[in-house]
């Protein structure tokens, strides 16, 4: 399939997770690969890029359901109408949308996947989210069928919704999200009937645990919805003030009010803003790295 002008595989695939490092996807220059659970069972899917061309191959029970999608997944159906309108009206954002034209919004269809990592990153650090959801994939999952080693598929909703909080522990993950965690687990059959983001962030919030910043890094990947903001989070606001006002700090309020002339794509703009590598300047310490193993 014809791929836009400087199609950003990389970049877009790397944009199907809420944590870095997921062991879910692989990605390089010219392939990328994306493991999941599908309605069929497990599938694992890999994109070759040549030239202005994108084509890709599904492996296991699930790749019927990946190769029907693919191009979905790959962020080929991401609607950009309007944006580069929009994007004129700031001298920052026009700049990177013509420098990084070829970045998209995937929409994987799935939900339980990206809500994993997403609860297993919140208020903590990124080091911390990556430790907790690669060790649960390893201990609660399976590789992933086709031939890439160390590619791993999501647990199953139902064998972590079966946990008692305290196996998570050794995890690295507090009680507190190993409940949220599980609660999540018990009700991804109906999440992933839902609609679209709005029906699916409405039932996310619903449960005790989940915010609008969860639910925003969860419906980014699964319905690709580029006006999807992570309020809530402990840099992008000041990166996004940062990148638009020259202010090293912000507040979520300042944020949404930057960010309300780009609606409906007010995420991209927060997407291009982080490909672009723009950060607030870091005053005082980090956030430490807790451990909760030896609990």
């Amino acid at each position: 399939m014809k791929v836009p002008f400087l199609y950003d595989l990389a970049g877009t695939i790397r944009g199907l997770t809420p944590v870095q490092g997921d062991i879910s996807i692989a990605v390089g220059a010219r392939q990328a690969w994306f493991a999941t659970r599908t309605p069929s069972g497990p599938g694992t899917l890999r994109f070759e890029l040549a030239g202005g061309d994108l084509s890709w191959e599904a492996y296991g029970p699930g790749a019927d359901w990946l190769l029907e999608r693919a191009d979905a997944i790959a962020g080929l159906r991401d609607d950009l109408t309007g944006f580069g309108e929009l994007a004129v009206g700031h001298p920052v954002v026009h700049r990177l949308a013509r420098e990084h034209p070829g970045l998209r919004f995937g929409a994987t269809g799935r939900v339980f996947q990206p809500l994993l990592a997403a609860i297993l990153g919140q208020k903590v650090t990124g080091r911390e989210a990556h430790s907790g959801y690669v060790r649960i994939l390893r201990k609660f999952s399976e590789p992933a069928p086709g031939p890439r080693p160390g590619l791993y598929l999501p647990p199953e909703p139902e064998v972590i919704a079966a946990q008692p909080y305290y196996v998570f522990h050794p995890l690295g993950v507090e009680q507190k999200r190993a409940d949220t965690l599980r609660r999540a687990a018990a009700q991804a059959a109906a999440l992933e009937r839902c609609a679209d983001a709005a029906a699916c962030t409405a039932r996310l919030v619903s449960i005790a645990g989940i915010g609008p910043w969860t639910a925003a890094e969860v419906t980014r990947v699964a319905y690709g919805d580029a006006d999807a903001v992570s309020v809530g989070d402990y840099h992008i606001k000041n990166h996004v003030t940062f990148a638009l006002t020259g202010a090293a700090r912000g507040t979520d309020e300042h944020m949404l009010e930057l960010l309300a002339p780009f609606a409906p794509h007010r995420g991209r703009v927060c997407g291009l803003i982080a490909r672009a590598g723009i950060a607030a300047p870091r005053f005082g310490p980090r956030m430490p790295i807790r451990s909760f193993a030896r609990f």
